[in-house]
């Protein structure tokens, strides 16, 4: 089946990227579900139909005007920002967490003020990290158009400050580490994304 032929979460499921268990979440919710983007992304060519996918979208929320960077949260956000940039035409630079974890451009990445920017990434839950990006960007006088990923696991309800948009939008369910059922289980807790998990 080709990427085209199949819906977001079909190509989710065909990768093995859609988790059940008991999950960490970068946010430090628990949850029972897991998406891992990066199973779905690294294969090239479903990456490139997401990137397209979601660069029509945010093509759509900028009204026309023109993207002349995108941007992204290390590390998740990295490959389908790059698709997105790719398909608008814009180039692409990344923001990471210095020592004392505030998102930081490095790498002699800059924006100027004006530039018009949209911020990718790959999963939402909270919408934090997405919303430190948006932030980070406003703080060098970039215009912030929007932000878009893949999938929305609030169901809509993640604010980052922008208008925002999602291939996919989930009611995934999430639990506080003090009110989580699988901890009083005892299921084994796991934490999947790209940051460690913080000190119990």
């Amino acid at each position: 089946m080709s990427p085209q032929a199949a819906t977001i979460v079909e190509l989710f499921r065909r990768s093995n990227a859609y988790l059940r268990g008991h999950f960490r979440l970068t946010s430090g919710l628990h949850s029972p579900e897991y998406l891992q983007c990066a199973l779905v992304l690294q294969y090239p060519e479903p990456a490139r139909y997401l990137g397209e996918l979601l660069a029509a979208r945010l093509r759509e929320l900028a009204g026309g005007r023109n993207v002349d960077v995108v941007a992204s949260p290390a590390v998740g956000g990295l490959i389908i920002g790059h698709e997105v940039a790719r398909s608008l035409g814009a180039r692409f630079i990344f923001a990471e967490r210095d020592a004392a974890g505030v998102m930081t451009l490095r790498r002699g990445f800059s924006v100027a003020a004006g530039e018009h920017a949209v911020v990718v990434e790959d999963v939402v839950t909270t919408g934090g990290s997405t919303r430190e990006v948006v932030d980070l960007l406003e703080h060098y006088k970039a215009r912030v158009l929007g932000a878009g990923s893949i999938i929305d696991r609030s169901g809509g309800s993640a604010e980052v400050g922008v208008p925002r948009v999602a291939l996919e939008q989930m009611q995934v369910v999430n639990y506080s580490p003090e009110e989580c059922p699988l901890c009083r289980e005892g299921v084994p807790l796991v934490k999947p994304g790209s940051r460690p998990a913080p000190a119990a």
